[in-house]
């Protein structure tokens, strides 16, 4: 399996960043490849997301589901058609990440696991010449530059501004 996990304090407290959180159609607006997302649910365990992406010549709806969910501390979800993927944000307090002039602060972690081997062949039609295995290479760096990007929009809308965000990337021995 492939992993990739960012991590970032955001100076609110955890209940109001897991709120946030579940407004996942909201996430297309952080993504340059996410054109849209459809909800079927209301955020609890069952609900499905479509997750509309483009990028290249190439167009793909995968669809997860939210798989558990611990107030206000952790959202599970796993894709659930065409890949084996899952992953997690997770927030937790972070008192040592509270600068002298903020009252509280948040450490927020968004976490991806998947296996590029499973991949269906089928699952995206592929322009002629075009391998699935080349389009998965093409992709994995994306993948980390999206999951970073997402993070930092995150803490963008949280917080109300903008600012330098100190991101932590853990990847695993494989990843992206």
């Amino acid at each position: 399996m492939d992993e990739v996990e960012v991590s970032t304090v955001v100076y609110v407290p955890p209940e109001e960043v897991y709120e946030f959180l579940l407004d996942f159609p909201g996430y297309a607006r952080y993504s340059e490849y996410l054109d849209r997302v459809v909800q079927d649910g209301d955020g609890s365990p069952g609900t499905n997301y479509d997750l509309v992406f483009s990028w290249w010549k190439l167009s793909y709806t995968a669809r997860s589901a939210v798989t558990d969910v611990s107030p206000p501390t952790r959202i599970d979800w796993r894709i659930v058609k065409d890949i084996d993927a899952e992953g997690y944000w997770a927030v937790e307090p972070d008192p040592d990440g509270v600068p002298a002039d903020v009252e509280t602060a948040s450490r927020v972690r968004f976490h991806v696991a998947f296996d590029p081997g499973s991949a269906s062949d089928n699952a995206v039609d592929l322009p002629r010449l075009v391998s699935m295995d080349w389009v998965i290479e093409k992709v994995k760096p994306l993948i980390r530059k999206e999951a970073t990007k997402i993070v930092e929009r995150v803490v963008e809308d949280l917080e109300g501004q903008e600012r330098d965000v100190d991101l932590k990337i853990h990847a695993g021995p494989d990843s992206v």
